[in-house]
Parts: structure tokens; C-alpha cells; sequence
């Protein structure tokens, strides 16, 4: 079965990964029977926020520590200069602020921002060998920027993350929350997530499993039928 890797940018939705979209991820991907190792930049993270009170906690964290609590340690993770693309089939970045404040800087600069150099270089190699890349929430931004051509994403409705995407050279296309936009010709497949913020975590796992499904397909691997 597919090999999968995941670039996670912390732990928590407000300075790092989404943990239901992340566990979301997990949890379709071993559906489908596959394998997966998850990856982080070991980098400062810029601004840690203390998730009870939505404010900077003023603490010091790393992002390859703290989205290792999500990978459940040991062998499950490694530091993102690591993730050789010929070892897997296919991509995932889960959302969360982390895709927009760690791995790049998007929350800063909207359409003029700059990925995190290993985030494009994971990106660009996967995309040119061929193999999918999956994104959910804020991360579809860095896929768009890294692709371009008019690759087709999604981050939901129309507003300022979708007129960057445009703006980067994707093609920002509308979904509802349990729906994945898949974009056969670049092999890229994203869904909105917490983009979302009403959404409930099961419509967001929803959304994610229709995105898991065209991610693994794309990889040539059969699609079990899902119960809803």
C-alpha cells in the first residue's frame, strides 16, 4: 500500500498543526491500509500562543518537538531536511495557523508570501515526480504557490486566501466543508477543513476523507467504500 508522508508545523491550531485535521489524516490514510511517517521543519516556533487564552505565551517551542506529540514520537517523525520524496508516494499538509506562520509566512504577507524553503523543496519534488499532494485548510496556499500552472484548490468560499491563491498563480475553486476539490492534470487534491470555523469535527473529517480517498487513488492503490 501507499507510503505517505505528512509535513506537520507544531501542535495545536493556533501556533502549529490542526490536531483534528491531523488526526483526521491518520485516521483515513490507515483506512486505506497505508503507511506514513510525519515530518517537521526544527525550527524556532515564531510566536507560541497559550491555547487557553488565545494569547503569545511568551515560552520558547520547537516545531519538530511539538508535532511530534501528534506523530506519537520515536521513529513517526523526523526533521523536514529529511523527507526524501523517492521514499513515498504521496504528500499531505494538514492545516492549522502553523501553515501560515511556520511553515511560510502568508499570515503576514497574504499573495506576497514566501514558504519556508524546505516546505517549497517538499512541495516542488513531489509535484515533479509525479506523485500527489493532499492540503487541507491554510495550507492549500502553499501548494498553489509552489505549483502553480492554474493548479485547481480549495480553501471553502471566495475571499482573501482564495484571491492569493489566484494571485500565486492557482485557480481557487469553491467547496463546502465535506468536499475535496481534486485536480487530476497537477495531481493535487484539497479540502477546506477549519477553513470553515463553524464547521463540527466530523463534517471536517468528512471533507478529509473525501480528500484521502483521491489522494490514494491518485496513487493507484483501490478506495474502500466508507460508511457515513
Amino acid at each position: 500500500m501507499p507510503r505517505v508522508a505528512i509535513i506537520l508545523s507544531g501542535c495545536g491550531v493556533f501556533d502549529g498543526t490542526e490536531i483534528h485535521e491531523a488526526v483526521s489524516v491518520l485516521v483515513h490514510l490507515t483506512r486505506h491500509g497505508a503507511e506514513w511517517k510525519c515530518f517537521a521543519p526544527d525550527r524556532p516556533i515564531p510566536q507560541p500562543i497559550d491555547h487557553r487564552t488565545g494569547k503569545p505565551s511568551g515560552e520558547s517551542r520547537n516545531m519538530l518537538t511539538e508535532a511530534a506529540r501528534i506523530a506519537r514520537g520515536g521513529e513517526n517523525i523526523a526533521p523536514l531536511d529529511d523527507l526524501d520524496a523517492s521514499d513515498f508516494d504521496a504528500l499531505v499538509i494538514p492545516g492549522g495557523y502553523g501553515a501560515a506562520k511556520n511553515l511560510s509566512n502568508f499570515a503576514d504577507q497574504g499573495a506576497g508570501f514566501t514558504p519556508l524553503p524546505e516546505v517549497d523543496r517538499a512541495i516542488k519534488a513531489f509535484h515533479e515526480g509525479g506523485k500527489p499532494v493532499a492540503a487541507c485548510c491554510i495550507a492549500p496556499p502553499l501548494v498553489a504557490k509552489a505549483v502553480g500552472d492554474g493548479v485547481q484548490v480549495t480553501v471553502g468560499e471566495s475571499g482573501d486566501a482564495a484571491d492569493a491563491i489566484n494571485a500565486v498563480g492557482g485557480r481557487h475553486e469553491e467547496r463546502p466543508v465535506t468536499a475535496a476539490c481534486v485536480d487530476e492534470e497537477h495531481r493535487v487534491v484539497t479540502a477546506p477543513a477549519y477553513m470553515y470555523g463553524e464547521a463540527s469535527a466530523y463534517e471536517v473529517f468528512t471533507g478529509i476523507g473525501e480528500m484521502i480517498d483521491a489522494t490514494i487513488a491518485m496513487c493507484g492503490a483501490d478506495v474502500p467504500a466508507r460508511s457515513r
